[in-house]
Parts: C-alpha cells; sequence; structure tokens
C-alpha cells in the first residue's frame, strides 16, 4: 500500500524482486504482520519486535506525506464534515498512540481535532509552537471549522504562546 500510495513506477511488482532478494540475504522478513493487508508484507527485522510493544505514550506529529504517516495510504482518512484530510504537502498529522488525533493543513490556518480527550490539547498546543517556531507564519484561524478562539483548544494554545490577532 506505501508503494502506490508514493506513486513508485511499476508499484509492488516491480520492487518484489529487491524484496525477495533483500529476505534471502536476511536483512528483511517476510510475513503478515497487519490485518487486513496483502499477503506479501516485508519488514526489518526489527519491527516485527516494535510492532509487539505498546506504543509509548506521546503525541507523535509527521508531515502529511510522511511514508509514516499511515493515513491516506495504508488506512483510511476518518470522516470529517468541516475539512479534507490529504497527504497534501506542508500539511501535518498528529498521532497519538497511533490514532489520527488532529490535523493542521497546509497552509496552517486551519487546524482539525479528532481527539475527544481533552487531556492532550496541552500536547497538541505544544507542537504546534513547536511548528510555528519552524515557520514564519502559523495563523491558526479555525479549529474544526470554527473560530480558533472560541474552540475548548483555545487555552491550551494560549498558553503555549498563540494570541488573538486582528483578523
Amino acid at each position: 500500500s506505501a508503494v502506490l500510495a508514493e506513486g513508485y513506477p511499476g508499484g509492488f511488482s516491480a520492487i518484489y524482486p529487491v524484496f525477495t532478494h533483500l529476505e534471502e540475504t536476511g536483512r528483511l522478513r517476510r510475513g503478515y504482520f497487519v490485518e487486513g493487508l496483502g499477503g506479501s508484507q516485508f519488514a526489518l527485522p526489527g519491527a516485527v519486535d516494535r510492532l509487539r510493544t505498546d506504543p509509548p505514550r506521546q503525541l507523535t506529529v509527521l508531515a502529511a506525506t510522511d511514508p509514516a504517516n499511515p493515513y491516506g495510504a495504508t488506512l483510511p482518512w476518518p470522516e470529517v464534515e468541516e475539512a479534507r484530510l490529504a497527504r497534501d504537502a506542508g500539511a501535518y498529522v498528529f498521532l497519538w498512540e497511533g490514532q489520527l488525533v488532529g490535523y493542521l493543513d497546509r497552509g496552517r490556518r486551519h487546524l482539525t481535532v479528532l481527539a475527544e480527550d481533552m487531556s492532550i490539547y496541552g500536547n497538541l498546543g505544544r507542537v504546534l509552537s513547536e511548528i510555528a517556531t519552524r515557520h514564519r507564519r502559523t495563523p491558526v484561524n479555525t479549529v474544526n471549522g470554527r473560530p480558533a478562539p472560541a474552540s475548548p483548544i483555545s487555552p491550551a494554545l494560549a498558553e503555549w504562546g498563540f494570541a488573538t490577532a486582528p483578523r
């Protein structure tokens, strides 16, 4: 699925012989690692053990186009009325224990919060402030389609340095 999402010429069948060779030399493992995906799955030897462990309780931020982001490639995007979630360059995804809890569009104007647990809002505010330090502007105007100052995450954003602007 990831090969298809990345648009690799020839798709999976074009790189299958390479993966088979890497398996024969002990650099990859073939198996059925992720339920619901095709039968020919390959992974690094240590990846199998990492899949079996509990994920760390932390917020992970990825570029929406990062191959490590499973949404829009291996997993479908959740249905959201107020936003269009996509693997756009410049957009970010926020994962909590592997689950999608937030999405920031490529213009950094519209935040979609999918988390039902408000206790992670502080973590979202922190990582949004880190994103803001890398970009000249991060004008989060809306949260879930509503003005950002009126959203439940607004106090967490203010705590991490976001402020209401005239516009």
